[in-house]
């Protein structure tokens, strides 16, 4: 007997729920739909979009079903369906601060804005915003201010990637909660303090490079603190139940927040490592002492009190850059004279780091190498004293914040490509004894108050493995600025003069192309390379001009132009032993700027070595003197 002959009223139950059920379907998704649509709404309102990406694709007059999953960088649950499950919006050139509107996409598990022009702080409250996300990149942006800690409520993150801003103060220690992550990177910022115990994730120290004071696994231990492990009782309570290790990490989180506020408050510049150095006097360590000594006569020993006082106790407020070995400070000393300070970052070969800077740049003297006057030695902390560049590096001209602001001509562009060309082929060819710098970039070329170039950061010499021998070789994996490696670098871990000739020539393709070395703003969507790749990729057709900037074309200086560009490809070839040497770079240089006259008194002598590839005779790279 049918259901329907035997009881027609639980029938009518059935399809009544059915029903309801349906239209609570329906609802849910008409409000997922409402939900997401101001969601996207809010983010293409919020953020800046000059090279209309959004304006272009993002059309909200479509009342289609799933209308928004076409949008370009974003990615839905199901086609028919409005709900974000990934937003996707890498180097787009995005220009604001985070998006607050994105808590209105609940569904969301990815979500990517890196390598855009975003800036400000994160909100405090950000979990509430992202809290199912499982990737999270914001590399590559102008993000400043402190890392949430709530951020470690976001349980499902597997990828975290913050590198690349100016993010201070201290790493969450709640971050040791996160135990799915698989991915974690702050390179590149301005943080301080010990780094999280994460659990069962063994992190990469190159995770944690080119910040100020970072301690702990996987870098050096922290002076004086011992690790614990309540990151562990706390993870050992989840096995009690959810509801207890709700209660637990709330108690937690909320007694750590207070901790850590605290001592901000006490500290609110995050220099303490500065007041715990105060009156130290001397130099301690044998090492130092019989190397320093030979450098007394033309680099002066200063005293660290008058350090602390000409850059406020090395507040984070006085720090003008900070590059691959240790941040600069801007000095004012009693006579209103300004100076740098760069503290060396503090690490196993620190020693060898001071003096290697010390060799070069106490030893020899150049108009186009920053001129080093002073050192100071105290406990564990080394400080060298430069004169003052008024006009900052290279890099920060060639990629400000706002792009608008970029005020370089062409000869001026011209100008320091000849005297940058310069310094480097005089270490190269004509200094005794002769240096490799294997660390060039434009972070490391300061100007002067002229824009006069000045060749900085000779600390690489931690790096070398000291044998006998006319090369260098690199250990631990480090081998300069990523983007201006040379790439036999990687394949036989020796440095030569044609890996400096590589680096440069990507300096040379920045000042022409107005384009990071890492990122290519101009470059079609579907292109991730480098600077260098996309110049290689235009280069096999007739395209290799729309790589110049375009500020620069039309302006009677496009034979110029073109010239450069050539030498810098031929810089940045693949075969070593094709690039010329850098005796060769700055004549053609120079050529291409006669009419300029910014080399009426040259110090470049022609070497007799000027087609060699290696150095004969003796040779110091980077410090290291055979």
């Amino acid at each position: 007997m049918a259901l329907s002959e035997k009881n027609p009223v639980a029938v009518a139950h059935i399809l009544i729920w059915m029903v309801l059920v349906l239209l609570s379907n329906r609802i849910s998704v008409s409000n997922a739909t409402a939900t997401d649509i101001a969601c996207l709404k809010s983010i293409k309102d919020s953020l800046a979009d000059p090279d209309n990406y959004l304006n272009t694709t993002w059309d909200f007059n479509n009342n289609t079903e799933g209308f928004i999953c076409s949008f370009l960088g974003v990615e839905c649950w199901h086609p028919d369906e409005n709900r974000v499950l990934n937003i996707r919006l890498s180097d787009m050139g995005l220009k604001g601060q985070f998006p607050l509107g994105i808590q209105n996409c609940t569904s969301l598990t990815g979500l990517d804005l890196s390598h855009n022009k975003l800036y400000g702080s994160f909100p405090a409250n950000m979990s509430k915003f992202i809290p199912y996300v499982t990737n999270l990149d914001l590399s590559f942006n102008n993000f400043s201010g402190e890392i949430p800690s709530n951020l470690a409520n976001c349980s499902f993150l597997n990828d975290l990637k913050l590198d690349n801003n100016r993010l201070t103060g201290k790493i969450p220690l709640e971050f040791g909660l996160l135990d799915r992550i698989k991915t974690f990177t702050v390179t590149n910022n301005l943080l301080t303090g010990p780094i999280p115990a994460f659990k069962d994730f063994k992190i990469s120290p190159a995770s944690f490079a080119n910040n100020l004071d970072l301690c702990g696994r996987p870098l050096s231990a922290c002076p004086g603190v011992k690790r614990k492990s309540n990151v562990g009782v706390v993870a050992a309570a989840a096995a009690g139940g959810i509801t207890f290790t709700s209660i637990i990490v709330g108690i937690f989180l909320y007694y750590l927040s207070r901790g850590v506020a605290k001592k901000k408050a006490e500290d609110p510049e995050g220099n303490r490592w500065a007041k715990s150095i105060k009156g130290t006097k001397g130099i301690k360590a044998s090492y130092l002492t019989h190397h320093v000594s030979m450098f007394e006569k033309s680099v002066s020993k200063m005293r660290l009190s008058d350090l602390m006082e000409a850059t406020n106790d090395f507040s984070n407020n006085n720090i003008i850059g900070a590059g691959r070995t240790g941040p600069m400070y801007k000095a004012v000393i009693s006579d209103g004279c300004f100076l740098m300070v760069k503290r060396l970052q503090d690490s196993q070969r620190l020693e060898k780091e001071f003096v290697s800077e010390m060799k070069t740049l106490g030893n020899v003297k150049h108009r186009n190498l920053v001129p080093l006057l002073g050192y100071c030695v105290a406990k564990r902390e080394r400080f060298l004293v430069y004169k003052f560049m008024e006009n900052g590096t290279l890099y920060d001209k060639m990629h400000p914040v706002e792009p608008e602001i970029r005020n370089m001509d062409w000869s001026l562009r011209l100008k320091i490509a000849i005297g940058t060309a310069r310094g480097l082929a005089w270490l190269h060819h004509n200094c005794n004894p002769r240096i490799i710098h294997r660390n060039i970039s434009s972070k490391c070329i300061l100007l002067d108050n002229d824009f006069e170039p000045k060749l900085s950061d000779f600390g690489l010499a931690r790096l070398m493995n000291p044998v006998d021998t006319h090369l260098s070789t690199f250990v631990n994996g480090e081998f300069g600025d990523l983007g201006y490696v040379a790439p036999e670098y990687l394949r036989t871990l020796v440095a030569t003069p044609k890996g400096d000739v590589y680096s440069f020539g990507v300096v040379l393709l920045e000042l022409i192309t107005g384009e990071k070395p890492t990122h290519v703003a101009n470059a079609p969507e579907s292109f991730k390379g480098s600077l260098v790749e996309w110049i290689r990729q235009l280069s096999d057709g007739p395209l290799l001009r729309t790589s110049i900037d375009k500020t620069l074309l039309g302006n009677g200086f496009d034979d110029e132009l073109n010239q450069f560009l050539k030498v810098a490809c031929n810089c940045v070839v693949e075969n070593a032993k094709e690039r010329p040497t850098m005796f060769e770079v700055h004549q053609l240089l120079r050529t291409i700027g006669e009419r300029y006259y910014f080399t009426t008194e040259d110090d470049l002598m022609l070497p007799t070595d000027a087609g060699d590839t290696d150095f004969p005779d003796e040779l110091i790279v980077a410090g290291v003197t055979k």
